[in-house]
């Protein structure tokens, strides 16, 4: 499979700006403290709209899941004046791929070695 067909993405930017409009003011008006409800809800539109192969993403993540631990990275943040912010942005993005998967369990052909292919 040619790689400019293998990773494909449908999304639209009138969908994009809302759900981005949503998730900022879930953010502000909170004054950051919901900020993993925002971003669930921006990763689900991302997901939604990106396919592997064929195969559409889905993202698992709850923001429940992630809001101790949001909420403990914010307060080390704000005591440290900003410095701990390096070690936020690789968790969050771990825990984002943790979180992302396949929509269905069907494995791509292109991955299928010659032995299934064959017919013994």
């Amino acid at each position: 499979m040619a790689r400019a067909t293998r990773f494909t993405f449908d999304g639209g930017a009138a969908t994009y700006v809302g759900t981005a409009i949503l998730g900022a003011l879930i953010t502000v008006l909170t004054l950051g403290i919901c900020y993993p409800f925002a971003l669930v809800l921006t990763e689900r539109w991302r997901c939604k709209h990106t396919y592997i192969d064929g195969q559409q993403l889905v993202f698992n993540g709850s923001a429940v899941g992630l809001f101790g631990r949001w909420i403990l990275w914010l307060f080390l943040t704000i005591i440290t004046l900003g410095v701990y912010l390096f070690w936020v942005g690789p968790r969050l993005q771990e825990w984002k791929t943790v979180n992302t998967d396949f929509a269905s369990t069907k494995v791509p052909l292109a991955s299928w070695g010659p032995s299934v292919l064959t017919t013994g």
